[in-house]
């Protein structure tokens, strides 16, 4: 027995021993395969791509050559005032329009019986069934223009656009369209003048919009045009200063049904007519006070997107109960706007209380006489809401007395005018004292004109915004003055694209970049700004597009030194450490950066450039003549980056026919010497076509005289002045990466908003040493391999170009299986373990992994391009328990999550039996009710007037699906290579069995071989680690604080709240109203019918 025993325990220790001498990974061995696979892939990447040539060409010029520092405080000078000229170009042009709009109504005498003709957008070139153009339609030519996105337009005439529950013949609506026309004539001379003017419009506050050029209007799907220019921006900005506004609802039981749908959607109507610069609460009121939102309680918030988008959800969640007391919550009121107005909080300016109410009974006039009188410095506008009228006087007392304004509201349809009341009484000390102040709006995206969606995806995202400049317009007879009448506003759109063209690309470096952020610190345009998301298959606007901070942004910002100098539009520099990152944030860059900044005058935006450390402040210069130069440039394998400016073709239309490769040229050759082009780019151009010529010629050779290895694809360069050279060492029909440097390929292209990705990489690593990375094109991998070229002069190294080659899998791999293999005949007596030792073995893994961690190469295909801790956790985390790969923390602030889920209770009523019957016939009434109610009854004698009011309030009061992504913060990791690290091995413990793994850095490369153990799992005992962002959860207490916080911004410089002159009498009326029997009737039964079994 006890011999059984002793062989058991012998066996055992046999197979044990057995399995270490199999399990053992000669690190020699693998060392020996990366020094091969190094020397290979260098004499195939030198090669193919010439970068040695292109290195000796540089070399050999580098005597003719300057390398310039430059210096960011000039260069920041000299863009920002080139950036005010330009606006202010635009300035002046809406100067121009509001003088006209002036003048017309000036010497227009209101005609009540006006009949006139107009060409309305939404029913030009439209004929009825017998062939014939239907009213208020007519011919009108239109062409396709490629300054206006290619859109239709005619650059000859204006239109007008409607919106459809606006009646198009209204004698108010006719006047104004009639005096407008004169401003046809202001456009076309205003576009002359600047041809990079875009749209040219007038919104006219009784509702109509004139735009230039003229367009034909699409409708929403429903055939409605729901685009109301008095609830643009640009237009409330303009109308009425900076606001502090106290929203008041009445949440009693009295509200209940219809009476708190229309107060609810009063309440969205009024926050959607609030801006970045204004301020703003909700409170509910029955008995008691109640916040909407707890963490707002008794202070002001700035009214952004966020903050508005937050009270929407909350105001959609009130419940009616209890008894209406308006005392208490018209002092919170006032004690609130009070305190802002001591403290320097809010706007500083107007200040409103908006009452929302179906009755108002008590005795408030003590509360007026000890918060608000005599001054009235805080206007009161009061709605009433619902039919019944009994409480109407005490209502208009209200406003009458403080200087606001009275409305009633008694369907959905009669929400949207009547919120625009406030606005033009806001708008009377500024139009009586004819201040024409101008504006300038944050960034916005206007996906109102046709062929929005196309640019989504074709433009940088950050580049798709615009701004507006905007001015009011006022009536200027004297028999009106007091009553301050805004007869609308003039603007211009200017996309910021153009703005941001003027700091040039090239100038900025690889790594460079400019931007622009408004008064209150938001980012109107910034390379790192992601306004759009994915929505499954859609490209849409993040709900927050526009409101996203600057510290959101540049994050590494942690004491916000860079964000406070600027909106306060100060002028100066500093410099911050920061973890940068490429590839779509997987790939960490640890950069040095030089901010400079300084303000726009005569608008409220600041102007902010980076020039990065080292290689993106020093810029080489070279010279040739222009015969040479072009004799390179027009070579068939060059091109220049498509979207900068080399010369400017849009100013004058008939250069516009021109791409910029074409206008450079003819400029070149003198055949158009009115064009104006970038001397100094286009020099450099020209000296970039001339040292990189040897390559066409280089690469021409190998093709004739070489057999060129399969698999190499495409060899190219890069110069810093957007030169682009390239050689399709294999044909489209062989091509893996057919994508490649195309026009689609905008990654690898140099865009208005970055540098290649590629070029990008070459200048953070070694120059002459390669760095290889894998990309996955929509499933379609493939390799590159790209290396920097310097030029050095008097001591000074500047990067010259990145060269490169693009390479299929197939080749690697082949080239790898062949190097990874010992032969059967391998000597192993001097080996200690696994030999012949093979990577096309199955007792192995064998990767190639890059500096990021990212596998390059792989016996599974689907494995490239993955992060290797996701492919095999248990040695990754090894490798960065050992140093050899560092953890970089980085954090997005415009990411976008999933909402939480929330499980409401159903099993209310379930025990009657008639509950389900009784609910069918509730939800019939009421919709029945809905509809008799919503049913405007002037329609009926226009029947192109009516329009189903629920359609705007259901579409803009849809319940958050569950699931749905919303704006959050995340944090995520991204790794990097020490290089000094440049071989480990080690034994991992797993549970029964020990996993060895071999990992040797491939010289000369950004490349690691990591050759492990297979039969091993560790799966159980180490985990994948992934690359995914993990939302930021605040704690309540942190989340309001944050919500609340006011960071330093700096106020409008005008302010037009009070003015002796105004005349507060007209403060609104009692309109009369027409009850009918069977509405009545319906109202009675629904009342009857909800009562009994709610």
């Amino acid at each position: 027995m006890g011999g059984r025993v002793l062989l058991r325990i012998l066996g055992l220790l046999c197979l044990w021993i057995t399995a270490q001498a199999q399990m053992k990974i000669p690190p020699e061995t693998v060392q020996q395969w990366a020094m091969v696979l190094s020397t290979q892939l260098r004499d195939l990447t030198t090669k193919y791509s010439g970068s040695l040539l292109l290195q000796k060409k540089l070399k050999d010029v580098e005597s003719i050559i300057k390398i310039v520092e430059l210096d960011g405080g000039d260069l920041v000078k000299k863009y920002s005032d080139e950036i005010e000229r330009m606006l202010g170009s635009k300035r002046k042009s809406v100067k121009r329009l509001a003088e006209s709009a002036e003048d017309a109504d000036l010497y227009h005498d209101f005609n009540a019986t006006m009949k006139f003709d107009y060409y309305n957008s939404m029913l030009i070139n439209t004929a009825d069934e017998d062939g014939n153009s239907v009213e208020l339609g007519g011919e009108f030519p239109l062409e396709e223009n490629e300054h206006f996105n290619k859109l239709l337009v005619n650059t000859l005439m204006s239109d007008i656009q409607i919106p459809t529950n606006v009646y198009n013949k209204d004698p108010n609506i006719l006047n104004g369209i009639y005096n407008s026309e004169a401003l046809n004539d202001v456009f076309i001379a205003n576009f002359q003048k600047d041809p990079t003017l875009t749209w040219q419009f007038f919104g006219s506050s009784t509702g109509f919009f004139r735009i230039y050029p003229g367009i034909k209007w699409t409708p929403d799907s429903n055939g409605v045009a729901a685009f109301d220019c008095r609830n643009r921006n640009w237009y409330i900005q303009a109308a009425t200063s900076p606001k502090d506004i106290i929203i008041m609802v009445d949440i009693s039981g009295s509200m209940k049904g219809l009476k708190m749908t229309i107060a609810k959607h009063t309440i969205n109507t009024i926050l959607d007519t609030l801006g970045e610069n204004d301020f703003v609460n909700v409170i509910a009121y029955t008995d008691y006070i109640r916040y909407v939102e707890p963490c707002f309680k008794g202070t002001l918030v700035q009214a952004d997107l966020d903050n508005r988008e937050h009270f929407k959800q909350l105001v959609d969640e009130l419940h009616v109960k209890g008894e209406a007391k308006i005392k208490n919550a018209m002092k919170e009121s006032f004690k609130i706007l009070n305190e802002a107005k001591l403290s320097g909080r809010g706007s500083m300016c107007n200040q409103a209380i908006m009452l929302i109410t179906d009755g108002a009974m008590e005795d408030f006039e003590s509360v007026f006489e000890e918060f608000n009188w005599p001054e009235r410095r805080v206007r009161v506008f009061t709605y009433l809401i619902g039919r019944e009228m009994t409480f109407a006087q005490n209502t208009k007392w209200i406003a009458c007395n403080n200087k606001g304004y009275y409305t009633h509201i008694s369907t959905l349809a009669d929400v949207q005018e009547n919120v625009m009341e406030y606005l033009h009484v806001l708008s009377r000390p500024m139009v009586i004292n004819h201040d024409h102040d101008i504006i300038w709006t944050e960034a916005y995206m206007d996906s109102v004109l046709p062929s929005t969606k196309e640019l989504f995806y074709t433009k940088a995202q950050s580049l798709l915004l615009m701004t507006s400049v905007a001015m009011p317009v006022f009536s200027k007879k004297k028999e009106t003055l007091s009553h301050g009448i805004l007869l609308g506003v003039v603007g211009t759109d200017v996309p910021l694209m153009e703005v941001m063209k003027l700091a040039p690309r090239y100038m900025l470096g690889a790594h460079g970049y400019a931007f622009l952020i408004t008064n209150n610190g938001y980012i109107l345009a910034h390379p790192d700004l992601r306004p759009l998301y994915q929505d499954g298959k859609k490209l849409k606007p993040k709900p927050n597009y526009n409101s996203v901070d600057l510290s959101e942004v540049e994050w590494e910002d942690t004491e916000e030194k860079l964000r406070t100098a600027m909106v306060r539009g100060e002028t100066g520099f500093i410099q911050l450490n920061i973890r940068a990152s490429v590839d779509k944030g997987k790939r960490p860059l640890y950069l040095v950066n030089n901010y400079f900044y300084t303000n726009i005058d005569e608008t409220p935006f600041s102007f902010g450039m980076v020039l990065t450390k080292g290689h993106g402040g020093l810029m080489f210069i070279g010279n040739v003549s222009v015969e040479e130069g072009l004799h390179d440039l027009t070579s068939p394998d060059l091109s220049i980056a498509t979207e900068w400016t080399y010369c400017e073709t849009d100013i004058d239309p008939s250069h516009r026919k021109y791409s910029q490769l074409q206008a450079a040229i003819r400029y070149l050759l003198g055949q158009e010497p009115d064009l104006e082009c970038d001397e100094l780019l286009l020099q450099q151009t020209l000296f970039d076509a001339v040292v990189t010529a040897p390559l066409e010629a280089y690469w021409n050779a190998l093709m004739l005289t070489d057999r060129v290895e399969p698999g190499v694809e495409t060899a190219f360069l890069g110069t810093r002045a957007g030169l682009t050279r390239w050689m399709r060492y294999a044909g489209v029909e062989t091509r893996v990466a057919k994508r490649f440097l195309t026009a689609t390929d905008k990654d690898n292209l140099f865009t208005v908003d970055h540098f290649p990705l590629w070029y990008r990489l070459a200048v953070e690593n070694t120059p002459g040493s390669f760095y290889y990375y894998p990309v996955n094109d929509k499933g379609v991998k493939y390799v590159i391999a790209v290396t920097a070229v310097t030029v050095s002069s008097e001591g000074k190294t500047a990067m010259a170009a990145a060269i490169g080659l693009q390479m299929s899998l197939d080749m690697l791999e082949k080239m790898f299986w062949a190097i990874a293999k010992q032969p059967s005949d391998t000597d192993c007596s001097a080996i200690e373990g696994v030999c012949p030792l093979s990577c096309e073995s199955s007792d192995l893994n064998c990767f190639l992994v890059d500096n990021n961690g990212f596998v390059l190469l792989s016996k599974e295909r689907s494995e490239v391009g993955r992060f290797f801790g996701e492919v095999d956790g248990s040695v990754m985390a090894s490798l960065i328990k050992m140093g050899m790969f560092k953890k970089v923390s980085l954090f997005d602030y415009q990411a976008m999550c999933k909402t939480s889920h929330h499980h409401a209770s159903s099993a209310r009523r379930l025990l009657s039996p008639f509950y389900g019957v009784a609910a069918l016939i509730r939800w019939f009434f009421s919709n029945l009710l809905m509809f008799l109610l919503d049913f405007n009854l002037c329609g009926l004698w226009h029947s192109d007037y009516f329009v189903d009011a629920k359609a705007g309030y259901h579409t803009s009061h849809k319940q958050k699906k569950v699931g749905a992504l919303q704006p959050c913060d995340t944090a995520y990791p991204g790794f990097m290579y020490d290089s000094s690290v440049k071989e480990a091995n080690s034994l991992i413990k797993c549970g029964r069995c020990q996993k060895m793994f071999v990992v040797q850095q491939i010289p000369d490369s950004n490349l690691v071989m990591v050759v492990a153990q297979a039969d091993c799992d560790c799966s159980r005992q180490y985990g994948a680690i992934p690359l995914e962002p993990k939302e930021i959860k605040y704690i309540a207490t942190v989340k309001c604080n944050r919500m609340k916080s006011q960071k330093v911004r700096r106020r409008p410089q005008s302010c037009h709240d009070y003015h002796p002159k105004e005349n507060a009498k007209e403060c609104g009326g009692v309109a009369a109203i027409l009850l009918s029997r069977s509405v009545f009737s319906a109202s009675l039964l629904a009342s009857l019918l909800a009562h009994h079994w709610m």
